[in-house]
Protein backbone atom coordinates (compact mmCIF):
# COMPACT_ATOMS: atom_id res chain seq x y z
CA UNK A 1 0.00 0.00 0.00
CA UNK A 2 1.39 3.57 -1.11
CA UNK A 3 2.52 5.87 1.61
CA UNK A 4 2.31 9.10 -0.18
CA UNK A 5 0.32 11.95 0.86
CA UNK A 6 -2.42 12.57 -1.49
CA UNK A 7 -2.50 16.37 -0.80
CA UNK A 8 -0.57 19.53 -2.10
CA UNK A 9 2.24 21.56 0.10
CA UNK A 10 0.90 24.34 1.97
CA UNK A 11 0.73 27.39 0.25
CA UNK A 12 0.21 25.27 -3.52
CA UNK A 13 -3.29 24.37 -5.10
CA UNK A 14 -4.92 22.02 -7.40
CA UNK A 15 -7.96 23.47 -9.58
CA UNK A 16 -10.60 21.15 -10.69
CA UNK A 17 -12.96 22.21 -13.93
CA UNK A 18 -15.30 24.78 -12.16
CA UNK A 19 -12.00 26.80 -10.86
CA UNK A 20 -10.01 26.04 -13.68
CA UNK A 21 -12.45 27.46 -16.22
CA UNK A 22 -13.14 30.50 -13.67
CA UNK A 23 -9.23 30.96 -14.27
CA UNK A 24 -9.25 30.62 -17.82
CA UNK A 25 -12.61 33.26 -18.28
CA UNK A 26 -10.64 35.95 -16.35
CA UNK A 27 -7.74 35.05 -18.28
CA UNK A 28 -9.21 35.10 -21.46
CA UNK A 29 -11.02 38.82 -20.54
CA UNK A 30 -7.69 40.42 -19.70
CA UNK A 31 -5.62 39.54 -22.39
CA UNK A 32 -8.67 40.57 -24.76
CA UNK A 33 -8.40 44.36 -23.30
CA UNK A 34 -4.62 44.55 -23.41
CA UNK A 35 -4.54 43.71 -27.28
CA UNK A 36 -7.16 45.99 -27.84
CA UNK A 37 -4.85 48.38 -25.97
CA UNK A 38 -2.10 46.80 -28.62
CA UNK A 39 0.11 44.91 -25.96
CA UNK A 40 1.75 42.02 -26.95
CA UNK A 41 2.49 38.61 -24.90
CA UNK A 42 5.47 37.70 -23.56
CA UNK A 43 6.92 34.46 -21.34
CA UNK A 44 9.74 33.92 -19.66
CA UNK A 45 11.74 30.90 -17.95
CA UNK A 46 10.23 29.73 -14.57
CA UNK A 47 13.77 29.20 -13.60
CA UNK A 48 16.24 31.93 -13.35
CA UNK A 49 19.82 32.70 -11.95
CA UNK A 50 19.50 33.63 -8.50
CA UNK A 51 21.97 36.82 -9.22
CA UNK A 52 18.91 37.95 -11.18
CA UNK A 53 16.59 38.73 -8.41
CA UNK A 54 19.47 39.58 -5.32
CA UNK A 55 19.92 43.27 -4.35
CA UNK A 56 16.51 44.31 -6.34
CA UNK A 57 13.38 43.33 -4.50
CA UNK A 58 14.12 45.14 -1.09
CA UNK A 59 13.61 43.35 2.18
CA UNK A 60 11.29 40.13 1.17
CA UNK A 61 14.44 38.67 -0.45
CA UNK A 62 13.81 36.18 2.56
CA UNK A 63 10.78 35.03 0.30
CA UNK A 64 13.04 33.69 -2.63
CA UNK A 65 12.54 30.03 -3.28
CA UNK A 66 16.46 29.14 -4.36
CA UNK A 67 18.21 26.09 -4.55
CA UNK A 68 21.22 24.73 -6.23
CA UNK A 69 20.58 23.07 -9.26
CA UNK A 70 22.78 19.82 -10.65
CA UNK A 71 25.51 22.21 -12.14
CA UNK A 72 25.65 23.73 -8.41
CA UNK A 73 24.50 27.12 -9.64
CA UNK A 74 22.51 28.90 -7.83
CA UNK A 75 19.08 29.67 -9.00
CA UNK A 76 15.44 30.90 -8.01
CA UNK A 77 12.20 30.38 -9.30
CA UNK A 78 10.75 33.36 -10.42
CA UNK A 79 9.54 35.61 -7.46
CA UNK A 80 8.06 38.35 -9.61
CA UNK A 81 7.71 39.22 -13.45
CA UNK A 82 9.32 42.61 -14.03
CA UNK A 83 13.06 41.45 -13.14
CA UNK A 84 13.19 38.51 -15.89
CA UNK A 85 11.30 41.51 -18.24
CA UNK A 86 14.29 44.08 -17.56
CA UNK A 87 16.60 40.67 -18.46
CA UNK A 88 14.55 40.26 -21.82
CA UNK A 89 15.21 43.95 -22.61
CA UNK A 90 18.92 43.57 -21.58
CA UNK A 91 19.15 40.45 -24.06
CA UNK A 92 16.80 41.22 -26.96
CA UNK A 93 17.39 45.16 -26.97
CA UNK A 94 18.05 45.05 -30.70
CA UNK A 95 15.02 43.17 -31.38
CA UNK A 96 12.33 44.65 -29.80
CA UNK A 97 10.71 48.11 -31.18
CA UNK A 98 10.59 51.05 -29.10
CA UNK A 99 7.82 51.46 -27.36
CA UNK A 100 7.66 47.96 -26.33
CA UNK A 101 4.28 47.00 -24.90
CA UNK A 102 4.15 43.79 -23.24
CA UNK A 103 1.67 41.84 -21.34
CA UNK A 104 2.59 38.47 -19.12
CA UNK A 105 0.68 35.96 -17.35
CA UNK A 106 2.51 33.11 -15.59
CA UNK A 107 3.18 31.93 -12.29
CA UNK A 108 5.52 32.87 -9.55
CA UNK A 109 6.87 31.36 -6.35
CA UNK A 110 7.54 33.13 -2.90
CA UNK A 111 7.73 31.53 0.25
CA UNK A 112 5.71 33.13 2.52
CA UNK A 113 2.83 32.48 5.47
CA UNK A 114 -0.13 31.80 3.17
CA UNK A 115 -3.34 33.82 4.20
CA UNK A 116 -6.82 34.81 2.44
CA UNK A 117 -5.45 36.03 -1.00
CA UNK A 118 -1.75 35.14 -0.54
CA UNK A 119 -0.31 31.60 -1.87
CA UNK A 120 3.04 30.09 -2.19
CA UNK A 121 2.43 30.16 -6.12
CA UNK A 122 0.07 32.54 -7.73
CA UNK A 123 -0.63 33.74 -10.88
CA UNK A 124 0.12 37.20 -12.06
CA UNK A 125 -0.88 39.55 -14.75
CA UNK A 126 1.86 42.23 -15.57
CA UNK A 127 1.44 44.67 -18.40
CA UNK A 128 4.58 47.11 -19.06
CA UNK A 129 5.87 49.59 -21.72
CA UNK A 130 9.44 49.95 -22.19
CA UNK A 131 10.99 53.03 -24.08
CA UNK A 132 8.91 55.91 -22.88
CA UNK A 133 9.84 58.26 -20.26
CA UNK A 134 7.13 60.14 -19.64
CA UNK A 135 4.36 59.85 -17.28
CA UNK A 136 1.45 59.54 -20.00
CA UNK A 137 3.22 56.07 -20.53
CA UNK A 138 2.27 55.45 -16.49
CA UNK A 139 -0.84 57.24 -17.46
CA UNK A 140 -1.47 54.69 -20.54
CA UNK A 141 -1.36 51.46 -18.27
CA UNK A 142 -3.31 52.77 -15.32
CA UNK A 143 -5.83 53.64 -17.85
CA UNK A 144 -5.94 50.30 -19.59
CA UNK A 145 -5.86 48.88 -15.86
CA UNK A 146 -8.82 50.37 -15.41
CA UNK A 147 -10.42 49.60 -18.25
CA UNK A 148 -9.56 45.61 -17.84
CA UNK A 149 -11.76 46.11 -14.26
CA UNK A 150 -14.46 47.78 -15.66
CA UNK A 151 -15.32 45.66 -18.45
CA UNK A 152 -14.61 42.35 -15.85
CA UNK A 153 -18.02 44.42 -14.43
CA UNK A 154 -16.49 46.17 -11.27
CA UNK A 155 -18.16 49.13 -11.20
CA UNK A 156 -16.57 50.53 -7.96
CA UNK A 157 -12.99 49.72 -8.96
CA UNK A 158 -10.76 53.18 -8.21
CA UNK A 159 -6.74 53.61 -8.82
CA UNK A 160 -5.39 55.48 -6.21
CA UNK A 161 -2.01 57.27 -7.27
CA UNK A 162 1.26 58.91 -5.64
CA UNK A 163 4.38 59.41 -7.25
CA UNK A 164 7.88 58.30 -5.20
CA UNK A 165 9.57 61.04 -6.14
CA UNK A 166 7.53 63.28 -4.16
CA UNK A 167 8.93 60.99 -0.89
CA UNK A 168 12.73 61.41 -2.47
CA UNK A 169 13.73 63.13 1.34
CA UNK A 170 12.50 59.83 2.96
CA UNK A 171 14.44 56.87 3.21
CA UNK A 172 13.61 53.38 1.74
CA UNK A 173 13.51 51.80 5.26
CA UNK A 174 11.15 54.40 6.11
CA UNK A 175 8.89 54.38 2.94
CA UNK A 176 8.67 49.98 3.38
CA UNK A 177 7.16 50.62 6.59
CA UNK A 178 4.73 54.01 5.81
CA UNK A 179 3.33 51.50 3.04
CA UNK A 180 2.03 49.37 5.60
CA UNK A 181 0.01 52.17 7.06
CA UNK A 182 -3.54 50.97 6.28
CA UNK A 183 -2.70 47.45 8.05
CA UNK A 184 -0.98 48.99 10.96
CA UNK A 185 -1.63 52.06 11.74
CA UNK A 186 0.27 55.30 12.32
CA UNK A 187 1.80 53.83 15.80
CA UNK A 188 2.30 50.90 14.06
CA UNK A 189 3.97 52.23 11.15
CA UNK A 190 6.31 54.59 13.63
CA UNK A 191 7.13 51.53 16.03
CA UNK A 192 8.39 49.89 13.08
CA UNK A 193 10.53 52.47 12.17
CA UNK A 194 12.07 52.90 15.42
CA UNK A 195 12.81 48.83 15.28
CA UNK A 196 14.56 49.21 12.11
CA UNK A 197 16.69 52.17 14.01
CA UNK A 198 15.31 55.30 12.81
CA UNK A 199 15.06 57.73 15.74
CA UNK A 200 11.35 58.38 17.21
CA UNK A 201 10.55 61.88 16.07
CA UNK A 202 12.37 61.04 13.01
CA UNK A 203 9.97 58.59 12.13
CA UNK A 204 7.31 61.15 13.14
CA UNK A 205 8.70 63.81 11.02
CA UNK A 206 8.94 61.13 8.03
CA UNK A 207 5.45 60.00 8.35
CA UNK A 208 3.93 63.46 8.78
CA UNK A 209 6.01 64.24 5.90
CA UNK A 210 4.20 61.51 3.59
CA UNK A 211 0.73 62.40 4.87
CA UNK A 212 0.90 66.08 3.90
CA UNK A 213 2.34 65.16 0.27
CA UNK A 214 0.22 67.60 -2.54
CA UNK A 215 -0.23 66.49 -6.30
CA UNK A 216 2.41 67.93 -8.32
CA UNK A 217 2.69 68.48 -12.30
CA UNK A 218 3.33 64.06 -12.98
CA UNK A 219 0.36 63.54 -11.06
CA UNK A 220 -1.69 66.70 -12.65
CA UNK A 221 -0.48 65.24 -16.07
CA UNK A 222 -1.97 61.59 -15.17
CA UNK A 223 -5.23 62.73 -14.02
CA UNK A 224 -5.53 65.06 -17.13
CA UNK A 225 -4.92 61.66 -19.47
CA UNK A 226 -7.45 60.08 -17.38
CA UNK A 227 -9.77 62.44 -17.56
CA UNK A 228 -9.34 62.60 -21.29
CA UNK A 229 -9.81 58.84 -21.77
CA UNK A 230 -13.73 59.08 -20.31
CA UNK A 231 -12.94 58.10 -16.64
CA UNK A 232 -15.29 59.90 -14.60
CA UNK A 233 -13.19 61.51 -11.34
CA UNK A 234 -14.88 58.72 -8.87
CA UNK A 235 -12.47 56.23 -10.74
CA UNK A 236 -9.07 57.55 -9.43
CA UNK A 237 -7.73 59.93 -6.70
CA UNK A 238 -4.29 61.07 -5.29
CA UNK A 239 -3.13 58.53 -2.12
CA UNK A 240 -0.54 60.49 -0.12
CA UNK A 241 0.56 58.02 1.98
CA UNK A 242 0.51 55.15 -0.94
CA UNK A 243 4.35 54.24 -0.83
CA UNK A 244 4.29 51.07 -2.49
CA UNK A 245 7.56 48.83 -0.91
CA UNK A 246 9.84 47.42 -3.74
CA UNK A 247 13.08 49.18 -3.48
CA UNK A 248 12.54 49.76 -7.24
CA UNK A 249 10.04 51.89 -7.15
CA UNK A 250 10.09 55.18 -8.69
CA UNK A 251 8.11 58.12 -10.32
CA UNK A 252 4.45 57.33 -10.52
CA UNK A 253 2.81 54.62 -8.38
CA UNK A 254 -0.19 53.53 -8.27
CA UNK A 255 -2.75 50.62 -6.90
CA UNK A 256 -5.99 49.23 -7.63
CA UNK A 257 -8.35 48.92 -5.13
CA UNK A 258 -12.28 47.50 -5.20
CA UNK A 259 -13.96 48.72 -1.57
CA UNK A 260 -16.64 45.78 -1.75
CA UNK A 261 -13.37 43.60 -1.68
CA UNK A 262 -11.36 43.24 1.80
CA UNK A 263 -8.67 41.32 1.54
CA UNK A 264 -6.50 44.55 0.33
CA UNK A 265 -5.62 45.56 -3.42
CA UNK A 266 -5.41 43.85 -6.35
CA UNK A 267 -2.75 45.61 -8.39
CA UNK A 268 0.19 47.60 -7.82
CA UNK A 269 2.21 49.55 -10.56
CA UNK A 270 5.46 51.68 -10.84
CA UNK A 271 8.11 53.28 -13.04
CA UNK A 272 11.22 51.82 -12.40
CA UNK A 273 13.53 52.98 -15.00
CA UNK A 274 17.11 52.53 -12.96
CA UNK A 275 16.03 48.94 -12.60
CA UNK A 276 16.22 48.15 -16.25
CA UNK A 277 19.57 50.09 -15.90
CA UNK A 278 21.07 48.00 -13.54
CA UNK A 279 20.01 44.81 -14.93
CA UNK A 280 19.79 45.20 -18.79
CA UNK A 281 23.03 47.91 -18.92
CA UNK A 282 20.01 49.82 -21.21
CA UNK A 283 18.79 53.33 -20.72
CA UNK A 284 15.65 52.60 -21.00
CA UNK A 285 12.69 53.89 -19.37
CA UNK A 286 9.62 51.36 -18.13
CA UNK A 287 6.83 51.98 -16.56
CA UNK A 288 4.08 48.80 -15.40
CA UNK A 289 1.16 46.80 -13.65
CA UNK A 290 1.45 43.45 -11.74
CA UNK A 291 -2.65 42.40 -11.41
CA UNK A 292 -2.72 40.35 -8.78
CA UNK A 293 -4.35 37.47 -10.76
CA UNK A 294 -5.97 35.07 -7.67
CA UNK A 295 -7.29 38.38 -5.68
CA UNK A 296 -8.99 39.36 -8.82
CA UNK A 297 -10.59 35.72 -9.19
CA UNK A 298 -11.40 36.17 -5.66
CA UNK A 299 -12.99 39.39 -5.95
CA UNK A 300 -14.67 39.03 -8.84
CA UNK A 301 -16.74 35.70 -7.20
CA UNK A 302 -17.60 38.17 -3.82
CA UNK A 303 -19.03 41.13 -6.37
CA UNK A 304 -20.75 38.46 -8.00
CA UNK A 305 -19.35 38.96 -11.66
CA UNK A 306 -18.06 35.81 -12.23
CA UNK A 307 -20.41 33.95 -14.61
CA UNK A 308 -21.56 30.18 -13.54
CA UNK A 309 -19.50 27.26 -15.21
CA UNK A 310 -20.63 23.88 -15.42
CA UNK A 311 -19.62 21.98 -18.38
CA UNK A 312 -17.57 22.89 -21.41
CA UNK A 313 -19.56 20.38 -23.40
CA UNK A 314 -22.90 21.82 -24.73
CA UNK A 315 -24.07 18.48 -25.93
CA UNK A 316 -23.55 15.04 -24.77
CA UNK A 317 -24.13 12.53 -27.38
CA UNK A 318 -25.59 9.05 -25.92
CA UNK A 319 -25.15 5.57 -27.28
CA UNK A 320 -28.26 3.57 -27.78
CA UNK A 321 -26.82 0.22 -28.00
CA UNK A 322 -22.81 -1.08 -28.74
CA UNK A 323 -24.42 -1.40 -32.78
CA UNK A 324 -24.96 1.55 -33.17
CA UNK A 325 -21.58 2.87 -31.21
CA UNK A 326 -20.06 3.92 -35.14
CA UNK A 327 -23.38 5.73 -35.64
CA UNK A 328 -22.67 7.81 -32.38
CA UNK A 329 -19.08 8.51 -33.09
CA UNK A 330 -20.21 10.32 -36.74
CA UNK A 331 -23.44 11.99 -35.50
CA UNK A 332 -20.40 13.61 -32.45
CA UNK A 333 -18.47 14.70 -35.18
CA UNK A 334 -21.37 16.01 -37.39
CA UNK A 335 -21.90 18.26 -34.99
CA UNK A 336 -18.92 19.45 -34.16
CA UNK A 337 -17.30 20.66 -37.71
CA UNK A 338 -20.40 23.19 -37.13
CA UNK A 339 -18.23 24.50 -33.90
CA UNK A 340 -20.82 22.99 -31.30
CA UNK A 341 -18.88 21.28 -28.54
CA UNK A 342 -19.85 18.12 -27.89
CA UNK A 343 -19.05 15.34 -25.49
CA UNK A 344 -19.71 11.20 -26.70
CA UNK A 345 -20.58 8.99 -24.02
CA UNK A 346 -17.30 6.63 -24.06
CA UNK A 347 -18.82 3.39 -23.00
CA UNK A 348 -21.52 1.63 -25.13
CA UNK A 349 -22.52 -0.61 -22.77
CA UNK A 350 -23.51 1.88 -20.53
CA UNK A 351 -27.51 1.90 -19.82
CA UNK A 352 -29.02 4.98 -21.34
CA UNK A 353 -30.42 6.14 -17.99
CA UNK A 354 -27.06 6.12 -16.74
CA UNK A 355 -25.89 8.56 -19.40
CA UNK A 356 -28.76 10.67 -18.75
CA UNK A 357 -27.41 11.07 -14.80
CA UNK A 358 -24.05 11.85 -16.47
CA UNK A 359 -25.12 15.04 -18.15
CA UNK A 360 -27.15 16.50 -15.05
CA UNK A 361 -24.15 15.95 -12.48
CA UNK A 362 -21.74 17.90 -15.08
CA UNK A 363 -24.53 20.28 -16.17
CA UNK A 364 -24.87 19.54 -19.81
CA UNK A 365 -27.78 20.94 -21.34
CA UNK A 366 -28.55 18.80 -24.44
CA UNK A 367 -28.52 15.12 -24.94
CA UNK A 368 -28.88 13.38 -28.51
CA UNK A 369 -30.31 9.58 -28.23
CA UNK A 370 -30.15 8.06 -31.39
CA UNK A 371 -31.80 4.42 -31.28
CA UNK A 372 -32.64 2.10 -34.42
CA UNK A 373 -35.82 3.48 -34.96
CA UNK A 374 -34.50 7.23 -35.12
CA UNK A 375 -30.96 6.12 -37.58
CA UNK A 376 -33.68 4.06 -39.77
CA UNK A 377 -35.50 7.61 -40.23
CA UNK A 378 -32.29 9.62 -40.47
CA UNK A 379 -33.73 12.24 -37.41
CA UNK A 380 -32.62 12.73 -33.97
CA UNK A 381 -33.68 12.66 -30.29
CA UNK A 382 -32.60 16.50 -28.78
CA UNK A 383 -33.36 15.89 -25.37
CA UNK A 384 -33.36 19.40 -22.95
CA UNK A 385 -31.69 18.19 -19.53
CA UNK A 386 -33.37 21.68 -17.79
CA UNK A 387 -36.78 20.99 -19.01
CA UNK A 388 -37.31 17.47 -19.81
CA UNK A 389 -38.52 18.08 -22.95
CA UNK A 390 -37.76 16.18 -26.25
CA UNK A 391 -37.89 16.88 -29.87
CA UNK A 392 -37.13 14.82 -33.10
CA UNK A 393 -35.67 16.54 -35.75
CA UNK A 394 -33.13 16.00 -38.98
CA UNK A 395 -29.63 16.42 -38.47
CA UNK A 396 -29.70 20.13 -40.06
CA UNK A 397 -32.56 20.80 -37.78
CA UNK A 398 -30.79 20.39 -34.91
CA UNK A 399 -27.64 21.54 -35.94
CA UNK A 400 -29.76 25.26 -36.85
CA UNK A 401 -31.51 24.98 -33.21
CA UNK A 402 -28.41 23.82 -31.23
CA UNK A 403 -26.38 26.89 -32.75
CA UNK A 404 -29.74 29.29 -31.69
CA UNK A 405 -29.74 28.00 -28.17
CA UNK A 406 -26.40 27.60 -27.27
Amino acid sequence: MSSIKTQTLKGFRDFLSKDAMQRQWLKNKMIEVCELWGYEPLETPTLEPLELFTGQIGEDEKLFYKFKDQGDRSVALRYDQTVPSCRVIGQYAGQLIMPYRRYQVQPVFRAEKPQKGRYREFTQFDIDIFGIASPLADAEVIALTLDIYRRLGFKTAKAVINNRDLMKNVPYTAISSIDKLKKIGSEGVIQEMIEKGIDKNKAREYLSYVQNIKPDETIKLIFEYLSSSGFPTEWYSFEPTLARSFSYSQGPIWEIVIPEYSAGSVAGGERYDKLVEKISNQKIPATGIAIGFDRTLKAAIECNIMPEFTSVSNVLVSVFSKDLWNNAIGLSQDIRRNNISVELYPDPSIKLEKQLKYANRKGIPFVLIQGPEEVEKKVIKLKNMKTGEQETMTLDQLIKKLGFVI
